[in-house]
């Protein structure tokens, strides 16, 4: 990961002259302007430079390297359904904080005898809901919100050697970039073709409305909330994922539930015990479960990690396979979490948004490993 480059002056005032020219610079060639400049610029960082969102960024070379593809109602279901043929992909999931890549197959869900479709447990229901036909475990394991997926594209760009990079690419309604996959196999490309086929946008019009981003809601103040019944449902959770229902029940966010948690289940961190719980994983060869999201979906790794590093303002887990980047210069707490007998290590940035959490690999029905839950009791406390 690279950080934003400041801007030089002279680039700045290059674009500033291309924008005051009334009607002679549009977003097509403006981005192509400051890649001219900045040859090695990240899109991401580019939409930030021009004041768009990555979506309309990415849309002007619709017809050149671009095509819309449908995103209505279960489009991206299906597009994702159908992604589980293109055979091994990186898979790449972000926040404004965070990117969590893995590359690998995906598996497909088999299909359930007639006598088990009915599902009784809520929770279990509830995760379930979303799926695309797999996804659940695996190398690429992933969680869907599609209610929050509004844009797709499929890239087939050229690369500096001649060879074309193709990728699905999934944006939410205010352009930000939730999800991507590269096709990673020769026998892909033809899937990805007939994908891209079938799924087309009939409009392939470069104009986006992409809605402005609403202000975060206002946290609702402690004293409003009911402290006391909520501890007491903190405790009497049997799975660690009804915690989202509790959130939904009383009205809090994350964040806030870890600062009115019952006494014991939760220790406030330092942001850098980040850098030690990686290390440490890959010191021990600890097997961890690193979970990212942005509320459209959610991408788990589990697995041991073996190289880490820093970069300006990141840390890094840098392995063949996998790659987790997290901007912990942006963090501003983290949380060892206990709930349900199981626990946690999460990360909170300057926004109060949960960038990053971490749990120890068990079997199901299983205690949790004794020695993550020693790694999480020596982290740097805050």
């Amino acid at each position: 990961m690279k950080r934003l480059r400041t801007l030089p002056l002279a680039i700045a005032g290059a674009l500033l002259v291309l924008a005051g020219h009334a009607g002679a610079a549009t977003l097509a060639e403006r981005w192509s302007a400051l890649r001219a400049e900045q040859p090695k610029v990240m899109i991401r960082d580019a939409a930030r430079t021009l004041g768009v969102s990555e979506a309309d960024l990415l849309a002007t070379s619709i017809g050149s390297t671009v095509t819309r593809l449908r995103s209505d109602g279960n489009d991206p279901r299906e597009i994702m359904r159908r992604a589980l043929d293109l055979g091994t992909v990186l898979a790449l999931t972000r926040n404004e904080n965070g990117v969590l890549e893995r590359t690998g197959v995906a598996t497909k869900v088999k299909p359930q005898p007639e006598d088990d479709k009915e599902v009784k447990d809520e929770e279990r229901e509830a995760r379930l809901r979303n799926i695309a036909g797999g996804y659940l475990g695996g190398e690429i394991d992933l969680r869907f919100t599609f209610s929050k997926w509004k844009y797709a594209f499929a890239v087939a760009q050229p690369g500096a050697d001649g060879a074309v990079k193709r990728s699905l690419q999934f944006f939410d309604e205010n352009g930000a970039a939730i999800h991507k996959i590269y096709p990673k196999d020769a026998a892909g490309v033809a899937v990805f073709d007939k994908l891209v086929a079938d799924f087309r946008h009939p409009d392939q019009q470069a104009a986006l409305k992409v809605a402005a981003r609403a202000p975060k809601a206002a946290e609702l103040a402690d004293s409003k909330v009911d402290v006391k019944e909520f501890q007491q449902a903190w405790n009497e959770m049997s799975d660690v994922h009804q915690f989202n229902r509790l959130l939904t029940e009383f009205k809090i966010t994350r964040e806030q539930a870890m600062r009115l948690a019952p006494a014991g289940m939760v220790q406030r961190l330092k942001p850098e015990a980040v850098r030690t719980l990686l290390d440490e994983a890959a010191r021990q060869q600890l097997p961890i479960m690193s979970f990212l999201g942005n509320g459209a979906v959610i991408q788990i790794f589990s697995g041991k990690i073996a190289k880490t590093a820093p970069s300006a303002g990141w840390y890094n887990v840098l392995d063949p396979a996998f790659n987790l980047h997290l901007r912990d210069s942006a963090f501003k707490s983290g949380w060892v979490v206990r709930r349900a007998g199981v626990t946690s290590v999460e990360f909170y940035d300057n926004e109060g948004e949960q960038v990053v959490s971490f749990f120890g690999v068990r079997e199901r029905g299983q205690p949790q490993p004794k020695s993550w839950v020693d790694l999480t009791a020596a982290l740097p406390k805050g």
